[in-house]
């Protein structure tokens, strides 16, 4: 297996990388790593058909490539770490990493604050049939204003029901304080008071929905969570409740939610994930009332700069044997 005893004197460690950066991190790659690009998106998936990765100590890899026990135990007998350009961890088998002595990293924390903007823009283009609204404006239907048209529903003294009240719910639920919002919470246990910030807390999703007139996931995909937005639950909402996802996709059942959409018992709903992404439920857009982005949660320029420094300081610090707090495995 490759380490520092075994480089050339001054040689850099080798980094295999499997997705385009912005060109303020490869930069700073450059100074530190000898880098290494994928020649296609998936390598990862198509074992021996990147020569380059062969050699590496490092690897860098995204929310796009699955890390399960099969891919793991396909990487070269070099690789001795691995960074994730995302906070979500589901596409990476950590036991496996584990069981290969893999180190395993993420970026927790720089991207709270980008994916709560999306959080509330969710939100808002949902319950102000954005929508709707663009399609009308840019389909040059648009007459003029009228009293009645296309009236939403505002967010001031509406209860928000937050879903897994971790550094992007608890940034969601900053912003949503602003628009004049009631906050409420389920979480796996209770924050300190100085987190809740006078938020209310529920012990379960059977306590939070019925309260919750507006909805946001903003919770990980675990065994315990994924098809958390089932029939079941949405029957417990408020008739007429907004929901966003800035979570996962597997969060939400969606026959259930397309079902609810089109009975009211949801008026709309604002998703920026989707199950088996790029491939979107086709029902959701013979929908009006559901709001769509393109997973663009964590995309500013300083969120994804910052991503790349955190991976980079992580790769960094395993290399000098120092401990991180954003490592998994």
């Amino acid at each position: 297996m490759a380490d520092a005893a075994s480089r050339a004197v001054g040689a850099k460690p080798r980094l295999f990388v499997t997705f385009s950066l912005p060109p303020e991190v490869r930069a700073v790659i450059a100074d530190s790593f000898d880098a290494h690009y994928a020649e296609a998106p998936g390598a990862l998936a198509r074992p021996g058909t990147e020569p380059a990765l062969a050699a590496c100590e490092l690897v860098l890899v995204t929310a796009t490539d699955t890390l399960d026990a099969a891919a793991v135990a396909a990487l070269p007998a070099s690789v001795r770490a691995v960074a994730t350009y995302s906070v979500g961890h589901e596409h990476i088998d950590l036991a496996a990493a584990r069981a290969r002595g893999l180190a395993i990293y993420h970026t927790p924390d720089v991207l709270s604050e980008a994916c709560a903007e999306v959080g509330l823009l969710l939100l808002l283009g949902a319950a102000r049939r954005a929508t709707e609204s663009i399609a009308l404006v840019r389909g040059g239907g648009w007459q003029g204003w009228t009293p009645l048209q296309l009236n939403g529903w505002g967010l001031t003294g509406k209860r928000l029901g937050v879903v897994g009240m971790g550094r992007i719910g608890r940034e969601i639920a900053t912003r949503a304080r602003a628009f004049g919002m009631d906050i409420h919470y389920y979480n796996r246990s209770r924050l300190a008071p100085e987190l809740e910030a006078g938020a209310r807390y529920h012990a379960s999703a059977e306590s939070l929905l019925p309260v919750s007139q507006f909805l946001m996931l903003a919770c990980p995909a675990t065994a315990d969570t994924i098809g958390f937005l089932n029939a079941a639950r949405i029957a417990q909402l408020p008739r007429g409740a907004i929901v966003g996802n800035i979570a996962r996709g597997s969060l939400v059942v969606d026959e259930d939610l397309v079902a609810a959409l089109k009975t009211g018992q949801v008026a709309a709903a604002g998703l920026d994930v989707f199950n088996h992404e790029p491939d979107i439920h086709p029902a959701y857009f013979d929908l009006p009332n559901c709001f769509m982005l393109p997973h663009i949660g964590s995309a500013t320029i300083e969120t994804r700069v910052e991503m790349g420094r955190l991976v980079i300081d992580s790769l960094q610090a395993f290399l000098r044997g120092e401990p991180r707090d954003n490592r998994l495995a």
